[in-house]
């Protein structure tokens, strides 16, 4: 059962620019599960394990202050330090049962009162949303089953926000074009690995890109540089295509809130989520 988990935040002191990486909030995101179980917490840490779970960048405004259809912006880099007092959100989300399973202790128990530590700065985690909200479109929860019997076996567009950088492997590189195959076998990977509702193969010959509105964004930090795409992209479902598998596109284009897509997802990069006509 996929979750997608925003936590509340507020910082006690400013947080600097260069502890707002996606490696430091990986680094965070496993000290909050070795709290609970420190066997799953060295697990995941293991460059090997399997990673079923996304995260996202910190967060300082409400994603609808962002700019755009419900927060389709988010923030992923720091120019300056996030200031004490400053109410944040950061998004998780996890990808099967056992892991959601095993952090219950911690979601049961939350302290307000106890600090955690990004960097120098300590944080408060002052609530966590697992359900959708107008103001927090980043909140859900929902099983396999449930996210395959919504799914519509007649709905043929698709629409999508990349809401942080987005890139894919290809071989030895990475493209950023983000082309049918990149992005639905990517939701189709993740979405057998975990759901237990294989999809044996999907439609993707007849789903084309109908809409695109997208730019290049460059990350770097000491250790390494990363390009990926921010934007809009739309596709549709063309040409004589069985209900079933209109079915099948459809749910993994749901599924999209939870998993991401391409290279990144557990240190914030591939957040994307469907949009749906107002």
């Amino acid at each position: 059962m996929p979750h997608s988990l925003v936590l509340n935040l507020l910082p006690q002191s400013p947080i600097p620019p260069k502890y707002l990486t996606g490696r430091h909030l990986h680094a965070l995101f496993l000290t909050l599960v070795s709290s609970v179980d420190s066997t799953l917490g060295d697990r995941l840490h293991d460059a090997n394990a399997d990673k079923a779970f996304t995260l996202s960048p910190l967060q300082i405004n409400s994603p609808l202050q962002k700019g755009g259809k419900g927060g389709s912006k988010l923030q992923w880099q720091h120019q300056q330090p996030i200031p004490a007092g400053t109410p944040c959100w950061w998004r998780i989300s996890l990808l099967d049962d056992t892991l959601f399973g095993r952090l219950t202790q911690l979601w049961l128990n939350l302290n307000p009162q106890h600090p955690w530590h990004l960097g120098p700065a300590d944080l408060y985690i002052t609530s966590i949303q697992g359900t959708p909200q107008s103001i927090q479109p980043w909140a859900n929860a929902s099983t396999y089953a449930q996210l395959y019997e919504q799914a519509s076996d007649r709905e043929r567009s698709l629409n999508f926000t990349f809401a942080t950088p987005t890139a894919f492997r290809q071989g030895q590189f990475d493209t950023t074009l983000p082309t049918r195959e990149c992005v639905f076998k990517s939701l189709l990977s993740r979405w057998n690995k975990y759901s237990g509702i294989e999809f044996s193969e999907i439609a993707i010959e007849s789903i084309f890109p109908s809409f695109v509105n997208i730019h290049t964004e460059i990350l770097a930090d000491s250790r390494s540089k990363f390009i990926g795409i921010v934007g809009e992209v739309g596709y549709r479902i063309l040409g004589e295509v069985e209900p079933i598998q209109i079915k099948q596109i459809n749910a993994l284009a749901d599924y999209a809130l939870y998993a991401g897509v391409g290279r990144k997802t557990t240190m914030g990069m591939g957040m994307m989520r469907r949009l749906y006509a107002s």
